[in-house]
């Protein structure tokens, strides 16, 4: 029955709209008054507790570095090396896609933030170049999901926070870390 009204709560609350985050937090309460366990004072504890980890607040900032990155010219100058590099090739623009999305995920961290910005440069570039619109979004598309590959990435510090590992040592192979 517990996991009927929680689902039946979570369910209900976002076939109404209600964000993920807030769908959940509904969840627990309906859950917690069906226990009787229903606490004001430890749902506002859980809540806070649950934004208070400084090792996730590397999320938001790789986010932030992103945006400025893409607002500063960064993009644009690393979109430049990579058609400096592979842009002269056959088929060229889709290199550059590529090689600008690894360049962008070593840097940013953060796989949304590499895809907006390579969209924003790249599509009108790969249009005006004669590629179809829909296979160059697909294509700058798949290649901003390197990022969570190429460490530092957000999936990188979220494990590291959940399974209680050293963050650093996650970019490091073992390998090297005798170099």
């Amino acid at each position: 029955m517990t996991i009927f009204i929680f689902l039946g709560s979570l369910l209900a609350a976002m076939a109404l709209g209600v964000p993920i985050a807030y769908s959940l937090l509904l969840s627990g309460v309906a859950l917690m008054w069906h226990l009787d366990m229903f606490d004001a004072q430890i749902l506002a504890q859980n809540v806070i507790n649950g934004a208070d980890s400084f090792p996730l607040l590397a999320v938001p900032f790789f986010m932030l570095a992103g945006e400025i990155m893409n607002v500063g010219g960064l993009s644009r100058r690393i979109v430049n090396l990579a058609l400096t590099l592979v842009g002269h090739r056959r088929g060229g623009l889709g290199f550059v896609a590529i090689v600008a999305a690894c360049l962008l995920a070593a840097l940013s961290g953060s796989a949304v933030a590499d895809t907006a910005a390579l969209a924003a440069l790249l599509l009108p570039m790969m249009v005006r170049a004669g590629h179809d619109k829909a296979r160059a979004g697909g294509l700058i598309a798949s290649a901003g999901i390197i990022a969570p590959v190429i460490p530092p990435s957000i999936g990188f510090v979220i494990f590291g926070v959940a399974a209680n590992v050293s963050i650093s040592k996650l970019f490091w192979p073992a390998s090297c870390r005798g170099c």
